[in-house]
């Protein structure tokens, strides 16, 4: 029954991380602009996200988060971090929504780096609605 054992020695670790070292030159910007936030994320070409941000990560907090200047300073630092670690230099920009950040979001991206492809607007709109209340009878 007593059977010497054999120490095992653990496996080596292997890093899940991705590298940032790799070049993005071309990407995909969507901008949500909603009342009560703005959020910007930048992906790749596939649609990989490589830089998130929101106007509540950046210091803004309730009503001031839905801002155009909080837009602006947003955008603006997305921007300057995938510039800078990933080396983006042409997107094409998806807006969505009808909050206050959105033209204040567009304005930063034209000011950036990133030369724009195109600005398509992705924004839902219903073709008929929800159903109305029936008829109130008195």
């Amino acid at each position: 029954m007593n059977t010497p054992t054999t120490p095992t020695t653990p496996a080596p670790k292997v890093s899940t991380k991705k590298s940032k070292n790799r070049i993005v030159e071309s990407g995909k910007i969507y901008v949500t602009a909603t009342f009560n936030n703005t959020l910007v994320s930048v992906s790749d070409e596939k649609g990989a996200v490589i830089a998130t941000g929101s106007s509540g990560m950046h210091g803004f907090s309730g009503t001031r988060k839905s801002t155009p200047y909080a837009a602006t300073v947003t955008t603006e630092t997305v921007l300057k971090k995938v510039s800078a670690d990933f080396g983006m230099r042409k997107a094409v920009v998806f807006m969505k929504g009808i909050g206050p950040g959105r033209e204040a979001a567009l304005r930063a991206i034209k000011g950036s780096t990133v030369d724009i492809d195109s600005i398509i607007d992705v924004t839902p709109v219903p073709h008929n609605g929800v159903r109305p209340p029936k008829v109130r009878r008195v």
